[in-house]
């Protein structure tokens, strides 16, 4: 069963339809990829999904029985649904570690601030801190990491909520190999766990290895969906993705 569905969905800016009354869906515990040349309605499918932007057209469908016209970005987390940023927003002022233990608590940032966090908390916060490689950068600000642990800092924030679904914006770009294998390793741990992820990314060497299903988006509309193999390897992909 889907665990979200787009239905007839539809995002338009001054004109441009950057969502082109798209149906889709995200098949529980898959990974699928969502990938297109620039400005094919990728992250602003992933900003509709989650409620950073509002829905002009159609609805969203989660577990087959949530519908939604419209959805507020505090509220994603009620269906057990996360995700990461193109651009990494952090707490840039807080160290590392207070990071996650933000997204552990229910109360608000400031809030948590002052919090006697439990055994449980400081647990799960090092966990989740050690197995992206950052704990031994725990008590350094946000703001100093390089950009690429900046990366894997919201990776673990990902990993301390436990959410059940989670979309990925561009997890992999701009991270060394040693990072990029990091984060290739957690998102094959949670399909595992019968995670669900949504993964838009460029590299199609990725795309091959981690993807159950990918779609195919072209200036807002669906072009094509499958599996990898089959569907990279079609003429207007290529066409419409690299060019060629």
């Amino acid at each position: 069963m889907p665990i979200i569905e787009t239905k007839h969905l539809y995002k338009h800016f001054d004109g441009v339809r950057a969502v082109d009354h798209l149906s889709v869906a995200f098949e529980k515990g898959q990974i699928t990829s969502v990938v297109g040349p620039n400005g094919s309605g990728k992250s602003t499918l992933v900003n509709l999904l989650t409620g950073m932007i509002p829905v002009d057209g159609g609805e969203i469908v989660v577990a087959g029985s949530v519908r939604f016209t419209k959805i507020k970005s505090h509220e994603v987390k009620d269906y057990g649904i996360t995700r990461t940023f193109q651009d990494v927003r952090l707490f840039e002022q807080m160290p590392v570690l207070d990071n996650v233990l933000v997204v552990l608590t229910e109360r608000g940032v400031f809030a948590s601030l002052f919090e006697k966090h439990s055994p449980y908390h400081l647990e799960k916060a090092e966990e989740v801190l050690r197995r992206v490689g950052l704990w031994g950068k725990r008590h350094e600000l946000a703001l100093g990491l390089s950009y690429g642990q900046r990366k894997l800092l919201e990776i673990a924030r990902v990993l301390a909520t436990d959410a059940d679904t989670i979309l990925l914006d561009e997890p992999f770009a701009g991270l060394f190999p040693e990072m990029l294998k990091v984060v290739v390793d957690i998102c094959k741990e949670l399909k595992v766990k019968g995670k669900t992820l949504i993964l838009i990314e460029h590299n199609m060497d990725l795309i091959r290895e981690l993807s159950d299903h990918i779609y195919v988006l072209d200036a807002g509309k669906l072009l094509a969906e499958g599996k990898p193999q089959s569907v990279l390897a079609r003429r207007d992909v290529i066409e419409a993705y690299l060019g060629e």
